[in-house]
């Protein structure tokens, strides 16, 4: 009688993407409890679930939309709460998580490296060691420079103690990197819209961040070599480049005499200030003017900007100028009557077409769907909720004043948006799946009709 094949269960592991969403999930979890803990509120007792909830989201998903003045309702401890949950969100949970094993065992297993990579977006697991301290060594560094520009403009020509100019300096610094767009101030940075000194950093700040750790890490090595570049990052840099370019345009053009925002400003300040809210659109949150008092054509153009958002495995939201930038290049190639996408001189993988069009439709069906929610909800027009939902979804933090008057239930359409936008479609796809189905055949191909 032959022997019986022994079966044993192999234990449950978690694919990498589900790892990524679920760290994310668990510290937007610490998080809510934290901020709902009485000595986080300046008031009697705590912050309700969804204020907490909110506000934890919108820091770990480095997104910035508020439903309570943060200066005024968060104490010095809750402050301090969602200054943590910018930098651990920025950074990547998992990331974070590297570092600590990296500094405790000074060693990471190859399942670590794997959560890691996929979260950074790293293309193997050799060097992951390497990617995750560059990672943190960029951030500290730019960080750090950013610290001691708003430091000593706040301490010298503003007059804050130094206590009070290192706290405004460190947390601007931060939110700035992170793309968070939180600020310790009750109309964010309206009062510094014509102070170059405020401005610059911090926009030179969110523009570092939103490029992505890949593009920063090879310019560093290889920044007099562009020829040497990879083609991600010369995407990021070209279509960064020409968006920001095109929304200063736009933005000042259309808000020239607006005397409710760039209109009652000298020249010179109305270009600072469009540029930065140009800027802004690529996922920062931050305004030196107000955004509700902006004209409607301005809020569709930001809605434009704000759904491509940043650079791939940045602290920036959106579909990502890759995937922008790749959809406009199928597209020229297809009017041109080419066979196959060219990109600088480099041929486009067929895969990555796909990625692209399922990332823009999944994101336009989210959009509309959250759109369509907050209008139930709240009774808000269109132009607002679009707004709103596309820049919870693009983890922007940009509002038109709406979000604290919105109903718990809008609250939370807002909050699965942010969480949608922070870890992008395709990973929240690829955690939600059960398996990874392989076809081992090809059924006959036939053409519909399109167009």
């Amino acid at each position: 009688m032959p022997a019986r094949r022994r079966v044993t269960s192999r234990p449950f592991q978690l694919k990498p993407a589900q790892a990524v969403v679920g760290g994310f999930a668990a510290t937007i979890a610490v998080g809510t409890a934290l901020l709902m803990l009485p000595i986080s509120r300046t008031g009697p007792g705590g912050a309700s679930f969804v204020e907490a909830l909110f506000t934890a989201t919108s820091a770990v998903c480095v997104t910035g939309l508020t439903v309570v003045d943060t200066p005024v309702y968060w104490t010095g401890f809750g402050q301090a709460v969602i200054l943590l949950l910018i930098q651990l969100g920025g950074l990547g949970i998992m990331i974070f998580a590297s570092l600590i094993g990296l500094v405790l065992a000074r060693k990471l297993s190859v399942r670590s490296r794997l959560y890691a990579a996929t979260e950074a977006k790293a293309p193997g697991l050799e060097d992951v060691r390497g990617v995750v301290r560059g990672i943190v060594l960029i951030s500290l560094t730019i960080e750090a420079a950013v610290f001691v520009l708003l430091f000593l403009r706040f301490s010298v020509h503003y007059g804050y103690s130094i206590g009070d100019a290192a706290w405004h300096g460190l947390f601007h610094s931060v939110s700035s990197f992170n793309n968070a767009g939180f600020a310790l101030y009750s109309d964010n940075l309206m009062p510094f819209v014509a102070d170059p000194f405020i401005c610059l950093p911090i926009a030179a700040a969110v523009i570092l961040g939103g490029l992505g750790f890949p593009v920063i890490m090879q310019l560093r090595k290889e920044f007099r070599r562009p020829l040497h570049w990879a083609m991600n990052t010369k995407i990021v840099l070209a279509a960064t480049a020409v968006l920001l370019v095109a929304g200063t345009v736009y933005i000042g053009v259309i808000e020239w005499s607006n005397p409710a925002t760039l209109g009652r400003l000298d020249p010179w300040a109305r270009v600072l200030a469009a540029f930065f809210q140009s800027v802004q659109t690529r996922t920062a949150g931050f305004n030196s003017v107000d955004i509700g008092a902006l004209h409607d054509e301005t809020w569709l153009g930001m809605d434009v900007l704000m759904f491509i958002g940043g650079g791939p495995a940045s602290t920036a939201g959106g579909i990502k100028v890759t995937t922008f930038a790749v959809l406009f290049f199928i597209m020229l190639t297809e009017l041109r009557g080419e066979g196959a996408v060219n990109i600088f001189g480099k041929r486009l993988s067929r895969a990555v077409h796909r990625q692209a069009i399922t990332v823009v439709l999944i994101a336009v069906a989210a959009v509309v769907a959250g759109t369509g929610a907050i209008m139930l909800l709240s009774g808000q027009n269109l132009d607002r909720a679009l707004f709103e939902t596309v820049s919870a979804f693009g983890t922007v933090g940009l509002s038109t004043g709406i979000t604290a008057d919105l109903s718990d239930p809008a609250r939370i359409v807002l909050v699965l948006m942010m969480f949608l936008g922070r870890l992008g479609p395709l990973t929240l796809g690829s955690a939600i799946a059960l398996r990874e189905r392989r076809i081992l055949y090809e059924l006959p191909k036939e053409r519909p009709a399109i167009g």
